[in-house]
């Protein structure tokens, strides 16, 4: 039975609500007891220990050593590829199914199971180069809107190009370590002069994001058709904005301090194997693309996608549901363009979509479009209201895809703001 067959099924207890399904396994790394960092796969509740797997001579696959699992990072492990990727969660789906007894019945569950609440999650690769794309079109179509000009919101370039720019990895951070607000130059519209300090503005970007396996070599392009060969798998992606800096900074390069001070990403990466069922078909692209941007197949992903804000000491309010399908550009788009002039892609590379904001208000995915800019206070379970974050709000992201009673999901970033340091 194949790992996405929906009527698989565990011998471990697994609640229908659980984002970790027999049929996700996603990868992240977690340490426990003082023991090294290593690999996990999740399962239910539980952490499956990967190195442990491996003692024990669950997972001789001809291809991995144990230094692919006891690692500080996933790289070492996903410099397999694709194909290896792809037999090892096989080889753990049938592990962990009920049409295999060999872990089932071992007597060391206690040294290759844990309980997800006793471990330590850890940021599952090291990042060597991070792109944030531009590619929801209601998002670039409101934020045009509220800038420039109602009846040419989108700029001249944006349906013909995946618009991205090159970020910052050394400050993506790990769902559940806090982050400063940032600090800067702006310039509101009431002042002559621009002032420096504590960004006034802060807020939330909904983003999902890729990692890239090992790419081509410099020069060569990957193209759409080839494209989930070298995309590992996918993590939800908070790119936190500082709107007031990015407004008076931004021309004519772009951002730069209102984006690279944090992004928080969930720590688990969920497959594209796994993932491979909630394909679905995207937005009508008019007008026609170009050769190297044209695609076969459903290449949108349904996930369902819900952001919250909890004030310190308060509940949290649900301000969001989105869905990553809304996306105009796609994932396979993104990595043509990212590669049409050769750029190279390294294990690890991290891709984000930019905000994912849907038709309709309620699936805004910024607080810029959801306040309208501020002029529209988003009302709080506490009686308070926000235009933006505040200090110690956290900012809380889930996503899931579902379908045939089979859920894969990505758990949480929970990431909470802190006073300028």
């Amino acid at each position: 039975m194949e790992a996405n067959d929906p009527r698989k099924k565990s011998w471990i207890d697994i609640e229908s609500s659980s984002d970790f399904s027999i049929q996700n396994l996603p990868f992240g790394i977690f340490s426990n007891n003082g023991n090294p960092k290593r690999v996990g796969v999740a399962i239910g509740d539980y952490v499956l220990d990967l190195a442990a797997l491996y003692d024990l001579g669950f997972l001789d696959l001809g291809k991995y050593a144990r230094s692919h699992f006891e690692s500080e990072y996933l790289n070492c492990m996903m410099k397999i590829g694709k194909q290896g990727t792809t037999e090892l969660r096989n080889r753990i789906s049938h592990l962990l199914s009920t049409d295999c007894d060999d872990l089932k019945l071992s007597t060391k569950k206690d040294v290759f199971l844990h309980k997800q609440e006793s471990v330590t999650m850890h940021l599952p690769v090291e990042i060597g180069d991070y792109t944030d794309f531009y590619s929801s079109q209601d998002h670039a179509r409101n934020v045009g809107t509220m800038f420039r000009d109602p009846d040419n919101a989108l700029l001249p370039n944006w349906k013909h190009i995946p618009v991205g720019y090159h970020g910052r990895s050394s400050s993506i951070v790990l769902s559940g370590e806090p982050i400063h607000r940032p600090k800067g130059q702006m310039k509101p519209k009431d002042q002559t002069e621009p002032s420096f300090g504590p960004c006034k503005l802060l807020d939330f970007e909904l983003e999902m994001a890729f990692v890239t396996f090992n790419g081509k070599p410099m020069g060569q392009s990957i193209s759409t058709g080839e494209a989930e060969d070298y995309i590992f798998g996918m993590v939800i992606f908070n790119d936190w904005s500082a709107r007031d800096i990015q407004t008076w900074e931004y021309v004519p390069l772009g951002p730069f301090l209102a984006k690279n001070f944090a992004s928080s990403i969930s720590p688990w990466i969920v497959t594209m194997d796994a993932l491979e069922p909630f394909k679905v078909a995207g937005s009508n692209q008019e007008p026609k693309v170009f050769p190297y941007l044209e695609f076969d197949g459903n290449k949108n992903i349904d996930i369902n996608l819900e952001v919250l804000i909890e004030p310190e000491g308060q509940e949290a309010t649900c301000v969001s549901n989105s869905n990553y399908k809304y996306m105009y550009w796609n994932y396979a788009q993104q990595l043509a363009h990212h590669t049409i002039n050769g750029c190279p892609i390294r294990v690890g590379d991290m891709m984000a979509s930019g905000t994912i904001s849907g038709p309709v208000p309620a699936s805004y995915g910024s607080m810029l479009e959801i306040s309208w800019r501020g002029t529209k206070p988003v009302s709080m379970n506490d009686g308070s209201e926000r235009k933006f974050i505040q200090d110690h709000d956290s900012v809380i992201m889930r996503a899931y895809s579902e379908k045939n009673g089979v859920r894969v999901g990505f758990g949480e970033v929970n990431s909470k703001v802190l006073p300028a340091s």
